[in-house]
């Protein structure tokens, strides 16, 4: 569809402006020269795409050769420091290279060996967050999550597709249905949905690196593309629903690539912009049917930024193209996702939200940090915690301070209007919903704004910090240039800061977000690593252990003699309530959190008292059991 931003940008083409931080070098003088494979764009962005799928695939496979007990904690410690092994053995020699070119080889070689480095890098992150997934699941052919929850719904909605029903409501159908047909073709048919699941969990926790960066390559750089796309699939990735996220993390380049093509529409030929808009009219459709929520949050924002881009001021024919541009990008969009459209369209009003979890009890303006409705020992009053200075944490003050270096220097750059423009119209839909909450008694989903809205601050402060380098590098070049050195078109002349210089520090930082990506991967793979705790995130995979394998087995090692059996259910729309459903609250605390006396299936908090005590007591005796046993 597009070409990857190259790593030396020319400062010829009013499409590119000055942001060329090297000469690209003297151009054969023959037309008939042959040019080598490494200056061919296409070519080393199809590389790229390569070797960054490479990585996150290859080692996704590596990881199951760690043969440890995952349901143990010492299993799990092993394994973790196993997955670090393996993607130091990967990655060292990778950065080694990376710096050494950047001290020894020639400068295009090194640009080269830097856009390569950074594509297997990002592989890396979420090859290692999927790679804990598989070991989390060792022995268990189930997803996270077992049966139950939204993994539970994913497998019945499989089903009903296997059934031939059609859509499951107004849930986007693309991954459901993708689930029936690999269930179709890897495992024979419906009661093994969950299976299914199961390997697309862990795929879409792999390519989610690579598609984050190949996305943000399209408009940045390969350091500046790995800067976003690392924390942002680290930190955004839920292995239990990988597809949804991947969705929110490659809109926004995508959304900021179109914007920019309409606003250079007058200087793009019609067969060009009919190309582009259909293409990426295709892709904007069928992202719709694989997640549609980030499309609502992003919405308002995306409408605002289109009417500033469209090129009113560039006479009738630039607006006439961009007009061209914006109806084929709809058309071919609505197209692709009109099933999921008609049925958004009968069935949304019957379908609110009231599910309440600890995000909609907290103070709703905290966006930088997000809490699952398995929130173990926190509430509202522990979480979040406040930071030093009104509330705010030391890294919320560094964000947000990158974010007004992005607002202020680099608001010239397409996707720091983009990013702005999303982020104001999420914030306010946010408190549009929140704040009509208890009156509509409907959440309408709006605690998933708080991923959307730290995505764009990540963006800004990003691309805030890129602003500074490319005007801090300029500012240092003309002050301490003596007057006279060169021609005023920069021809000939020696630099200040010497490239070789910028090329050393660019390594340096690479090796830095290596270390924070394989950091933050174990950080994220340490969450899901199977714990019989329901408050905590390790039910999920402790859940998949707990099922019978399909010859009526228990997984190899499931802490239970007797397994619960696979469930073949079809997926069947459940009553709607009337009232907010406040998850995680016991029966004594309704009145006071939700307005309301508890449904008679909640538990109070004595019944929670008279369980633990009974755990205890039963604890005990095992332990008095034990000591009595003969020694062996």
């Amino acid at each position: 569809m597009t070409h990857l931003a190259p790593e030396v940008v020319g400062t010829s083409g009013p499409a590119h402006g000055r942001t060329g931080t090297a000469d690209p070098g003297p151009v054969p003088s023959s037309s008939t020269a042959r040019r080598p494979w490494t200056s061919r764009r296409r070519v080393v962005a199809l590389a790229e795409a390569v070797v960054s799928l490479t990585a996150a695939l290859g080692y996704m496979l590596m990881s199951r050769h760690i043969s440890v007990n995952p349901i143990v904690r010492l299993g799990q410690v092993s394994g973790l420091a196993t997955l670090q092994l393996y993607a130091a053995v990967i990655g060292l020699p990778l950065l080694a290279l990376l710096l050494y070119t950047a001290h020894r080889g020639a400068a295009r070689r090194h640009q080269l060996v830097k856009r390569l480095v950074c594509a297997a890098l990002a592989g890396l992150a979420s090859g290692v967050v999927a790679g804990g997934v598989v070991v989390a699941l060792r022995g268990t052919p189930h997803p996270l999550g077992g049966q139950e929850g939204d993994p539970g719904v994913l497998i019945d909605m499989a089903n009903s597709f296997l059934h031939h029903e059609g859509m499951s409501g107004i849930y986007p159908p693309a991954f459901p249905a993708l689930m029936a047909l690999w269930a179709k073709i890897r495992y024979n048919g419906r009661g093994e949905t969950g299976f299914a699941l199961h390997d697309l969990q862990i795929f879409f926790t792999a390519v989610a690196g690579p598609m984050a960066y190949l996305a943000w390559r399209i408009l940045l750089k390969p350091f500046w593309a790995l800067l976003i796309a690392v924390p942002a699939a680290v930190l955004f990735l839920d292995p239990i629903r990988p597809y949804s996220h991947i969705v929110m993390i490659v809109l926004l380049p995508l959304l900021g690539y179109w914007l920019r093509e309409m606003g250079r529409a007058g200087r793009l030929t019609t067969r060009h912009l009919l190309l582009r808009g259909t293409t990426l009219g295709l892709i904007f459709g069928a992202l719709f049917l694989w997640y549609s929520g980030w499309y609502i949050w992003a919405a308002p924002g995306a409408v605002v930024a289109a009417v500033f881009f469209f090129p009113w001021r560039q006479g009738a024919g630039a607006a006439k193209k961009a007009g061209l541009y914006l109806g084929v990008t709809l058309l071919s969009a609505g197209v692709v996702g009109a099933p999921l459209l008609y049925q958004m369209v009968r069935l949304g009003a019957e379908n609110p939200d009231r599910y309440a979890f600890l995000a909609v009890y907290a103070d709703p303006t905290y966006v930088l940090g997000w809490v699952s409705d398995r929130s173990a020992t926190l509430t509202y009053q522990t979480w979040p915690v406040a930071g030093e200075m009104a509330g705010q944490s030391g890294f919320a003050l560094l964000l947000l301070f990158g974010v007004g270096l992005g607002l202020g220097l680099g608001l010239r750059n397409v996707m720091v209007r983009t990013a702005a423009a999303v982020l104001a119209g999420a914030w306010l839909a946010r408190f549009w919903f929140a704040g009509h909450m208890a009156h509509d008694k409907a959440i309408q989903l709006y605690p998933r704004t708080t991923w959307i809205i730290m995505y764009c601050l990540m963006i800004l402060a990003v691309l805030g910090m890129m602003a500074v380098v490319n005007r801090g590098s300029g500012w240092i070049e003309r002050t301490l240039r003596p007057s006279g050195s060169g021609s005023a078109s920069g021809a000939g002349r020696a630099r200040v800061i010497p490239p070789r210089v910028v090329r050393q520090l660019a390594a340096g930082m690479v090796c830095v977000v290596a270390l924070f990506a394989t950091m933050g991967a174990s950080w994220s793979v340490n969450r899901y690593m199977p714990s019989s705790d329901v408050d905590s995130t390790g039910i999920d995979a402790y859940r998949a252990h707990v099922i019978k394998k399909r010859d009526g087995s228990c997984p190899q090692f499931s802490p239970r003699e007797n397994c619960w059996d696979i469930e073949k259910n079809d997926w069947k729309p459940g009553p709607i309530q009337d009232f907010i459903w406040c998850a995680g609250i016991v029966a004594d605390d309704w009145p006071s959190i939700c307005g309301m006396e508890a449904p008679k299936r909640v538990r109070s908090r004595a019944d929670n008292e008279r369980d633990a005590e009974a755990e205890k007591q039963a604890r005990k005796e095992a332990a008095e059991a034990g000591k009595k046993a003969p020694k062996k």
